[in-house]
Formats: C-alpha cells, structure tokens, sequence
C-alpha cells in the first residue's frame, strides 16, 4: 500500500508540475515605479514589441505609450491626454503589425482604435464608441493575426470584433454569458501560430479558445486557485512554442499551460518583492525566452527567463 501511495504521489507532482519555480523561471530584473516622468508608470496595461525589438508599454492613466530597450532603459513615449489625434483617454490594448511595423492602440474610453507608423506617427483612427458592429466599448488587449486582421477584446461588449489593418470592420464572436463560447469582460485576444485566438474570460474566470473565424473550440479552467483554475485571468502570451502564459489579477501569479491548455505550473504571488506582484496586467515573451510582466499594482515590470524553454 506504500508503495502504492507514493507512486500516486509521484505521478500527482509531475502532472501538476509542483516542481521548484527556481527550475522553471528565473528573476531578471525590474524597472519603474509611480510617477509621470520618464520610465515611471501610473497603471500599466498591455505590451508590444515593434520592429526594432522594443518594448512598448501602454499606461491607462499617463495616457501614453512608453518605449523601452529590452533592460528596461527608456526610449521614448508618444501620445498623452489632449485633443488632437494623436492623444489618448485611456490606452490599454496594444499590438503591432509585423510587415509595416505600424502600431494600433485601443483607447478604452473613447471608443477609437488609433493607428500609428513604425516612427510613432500618428496615421489614423477607426471604430467609434458603441454596441454597433464596427464600434467598441472598453476595448482592452488585442493581436494582429496571420490572416492580416485585427482582433480586439472588447470588456463592454462581452465579444472580440475583428478589423481589417485599415480600420474596415470584418465580424465580431461572443456576446454575455458564462456558456460555451460566451463571454464576460474579455481582457485580452491573443493569436497562436496555428491562428487560435486565446481569450482571458476574465468575469468567468477561464480561457477560452477560438478558431480565426469565432468557432468555439475550448474552455480552460473554472474558478479557483488549484493549478489550472483561474481567478480573474487578463494578460496573455504567447510563446513560439505555443506554449500559454496568463496573468492572474486575482491569485497575483502567472499560469502557464501547453498549447492544448493543459497547465504545467504557475509562479509568483502577492507581494513588493521580486517575483511578488499586485494587479497583473499585460505579459509577453520575447525570442530568447524572456517574459516581461506588468506589475502593475506594484506600478513596476519584471523580467524573467524561462527556464530550460521547450514546447510544453
């Protein structure tokens, strides 16, 4: 009977991957704190990488987007509160085209989706505020597919809406509800190689998984704190592996699941110090295996390097 125990033992701890977090992920560094000035934040929201390999970093109440070196030196920003074009009410999603290196950001207040060149220059705006197709409320983190459209997840709408890279409206999936395929405040729509936009169903407290036309394919997880369950996931990323990594605003950790959504650990919890995080916001990983989380209740990113990267 031993014997038998601590083989059910054993094979609890290796599908769980209870495994040491020093053996999956290793702390990198940080930077920032709260303030307006430069390389500080007040609410950071999503990341994106441009063409030159920069972070980019939305921040929901500076108004602006702040650009950083992969150590965290500071670049530049664009955008701020006013009224020409080129400002933001509240920036949150952002994402990039990988063949022009234009950049769109979903300004969360007013409806617009505001569409910049690879220099930061501002080209134009699209969507509006409303329910109508083509329009947005609380738009929130959003991706470029391979197909050449832009999926946003929009919170107020309870669906993600599908844009053509000029601002022309494709087609929307999802409406209010917990069922298959339903939403509740989408924070974030992320695309994986195979072109299946992943879901944070934050209010529902799961991932959800959809093919590029809005074809309900999974649920992952449910609420609660276990590994594979989630309490208020928002950031998602997405690896070249197609290995998942999700922010959870509620367990103040980082899930991380395969490609078929199976979780393999989580790391992290609520804290100031290093590997410690408050209100987890956006998350993205870079080609070297390298993940940048916003802290943003800590008013701060952590880097981190995954730890002997593979496909989960």
């Amino acid at each position: 009977m031993k014997a038998i125990f601590m083989l059910t033992l054993m094979a609890s701890f290796a599908f769980t991957g209870c495994n040491k977090v020093s053996e999956q992920v290793k702390f990198v560094k940080m930077w920032g704190n709260e303030g307006g000035g430069n390389g500080q934040f007040k609410y950071i929201e999503d990341f994106a990488f441009n063409n030159n390999g920069e972070l980019l970093v939305t921040d929901a109440l500076r108004s602006d987007v702040q650009i950083f070196t992969k150590d965290g030196k500071f670049l530049h920003k664009f955008g701020g509160k006013g009224r020409v074009p080129s400002s933001f009410e509240k920036p949150e999603g952002i994402a990039i085209n990988p063949k022009t290196g234009n950049i769109f950001v979903a300004d969360y207040l007013s409806g617009y989706i505001k569409k910049f060149d690879k220099n930061n220059n501002y080209l134009k705006t699209f969507s509006d505020l409303g329910e109508r197709e083509g329009q947005t409320i609380e738009s929130e983190f959003m991706d470029v597919h391979q197909n050449g459209n832009l999926y946003v997840a929009e919170a107020g709408n309870n669906r993600v809406s599908i844009f053509s890279l000029d601002g022309v409206f494709k087609f929307s999936f999802g409406m209010y509800g917990s069922g298959e395929g339903q939403l509740n405040r989408p924070e974030a729509s992320k695309v994986d190689s195979k072109g299946r936009i992943w879901v944070a169903d934050l209010a529902n407290n799961r991932v959800q998984v959809f093919s590029e036309k809005g074809k309900f394919l999974k649920v992952i997880g449910k609420e609660g704190e276990a590994l594979g369950e989630f309490r208020r996931p928002a950031g998602i990323a997405i690896d070249k592996y197609d290995n998942v990594y999700v922010t959870e605003i509620g367990n103040n950790r980082i899930h991380v699941l395969n490609s078929e959504g199976k979780a393999f650990y989580t790391f992290g919890k609520k804290g100031t110090a290093q590997m410690e995080f408050g209100n987890l916001h956006g998350i993205i990983v870079d080609e070297a295996g390298h993940l940048y989380v916003g802290d943003t209740g800590n008013n701060r990113i952590q880097k981190f390097k995954i730890l002997n990267w593979r496909k989960l």
